[in-house]
């Protein structure tokens, strides 16, 4: 008998319209790259094969395009989808203060986790109503830039406002004559994916100073961002430093840009099986205050150092003021490798 999705009870249908949101993002993160490859592959032995052609001379003729603008599609960032993968969670976003769009900034946001899901949903979308909370801001998220050779791929990210973590990339972002541009750079990267695990708190920040070297080049104030509870969205397996199977994980990370890691949650159609899907638990993406940086086209190492530490200081108050109401025991303490 077909059954009409008016006759589903609101709260399994609302449970799966979330599953949905979030599979989507998975998919997307994990599949979308290389399943494009593959399709665009295997059209090549068929009758299709204009179609793969015409297509990678696309990407060779604009190659240049998600370092010099992008191509952002306003509309995406409202998309329904992005509402029900916010409430899977739920994930929420918390202003500590004022970020006047009369200057630029540069956020880093903390921890990466395996996917940077409250990252993702906050800066790349609207769902936790970013716009109205701080008005005249237009944040871009930096992630990896071997992503965006990936087909299909990178035009899907481009559309949501990404841009590749490049000098390059984010210089011409902050050098726009107009103000209010808010770089979002998940600071960790690859590396710190390998730290992630729940109840961890992690962060490989003491050597990566790039992010303030790019907002003293361009007077844009640092802003501190943690994300509770994005380390406890999947289960992971962690090596030892000394172990095989880290060395291959770092080698992979020198070559590829990216660190593979293992990890599970739970799965499609049952919440009590193994799975891609990430764990129902809350993520809080809380925003800390600007620090000022003046501009200096050529920062000395005493001046990127000096701001270096206060950006850890204030990323290190923040995470103690808000641990507590965001669900981390009070004996928790912040880590910095």
């Amino acid at each position: 008998m077909d059954v009409s999705a008016a006759a589903v009870p609101p709260g399994p249908r609302k449970q799966w319209l979330e599953v949905v949101g979030v599979f989507h993002y998975v998919f997307a993160f994990l599949f979308l790259g290389p399943f494009a490859m593959v399709l665009l592959l295997f059209l090549l032995f068929t009758r299709l094969w204009p179609l793969s052609v015409l297509y990678l001379l696309w990407i060779y003729l604009d190659r240049h395009t998600p370092s010099q603008g992008g191509r952002l599609f306003v509309w995406t960032r409202s998309w329904t989808i992005w509402k029900h993968q916010r409430n899977y969670f739920p994930i929420k976003l918390v202003k500590t203060a004022e970020l006047p769009p009369c200057q630029n900034y540069v956020l880093g946001s903390h921890p990466h986790g395996v996917m940077s899901t409250g990252a993702f949903c906050n800066f790349t979308t609207d769902c936790n109503d970013f716009s109205q909370l701080f008005p005249g801001l237009q944040p871009w998220l930096a992630t990896l830039a071997g992503l965006f050779y990936l087909p299909v791929f990178r035009d899907y990210v481009m559309a949501g406002g990404l841009r590749p973590v490049s000098r390059h990339s984010l210089d011409f972002v902050l050098s726009q004559p107009q103000r209010g541009k808010a770089v979002v750079i998940v600071i960790g990267g690859a590396q710190e994916s390998l730290y992630s695990s729940p109840g961890r708190n992690c962060l490989a920040l003491k050597r990566h100073k790039g992010f303030v070297r790019l907002a003293l080049r361009h007077g844009a104030s640092l802003v501190p961002v943690y994300s509770f509870g994005e380390n406890d969205i999947f289960k992971t397996m962690n090596f030892s430093k000394g172990s095989w199977q880290y060395l291959c994980q770092v080698t992979c990370k020198k070559f590829a840009g990216f660190s593979p890691c293992i990890f599970w949650g739970r799965g499609l159609f049952s919440p009590n099986s193994w799975g891609l899907l990430p764990l129902p638990v809350p993520i809080t993406t809380v925003v800390g205050g600007p620090i000022p940086v003046p501009q200096c086209s050529s920062p000395s190492q005493e001046q990127v150092d000096h701001y270096h530490r206060l950006y850890m200081d204030a990323l290190e108050r923040l995470f103690e003021e808000h641990k507590e109401a965001c669900g981390v025991p009070a004996s928790t303490r912040l880590t910095f490798l």
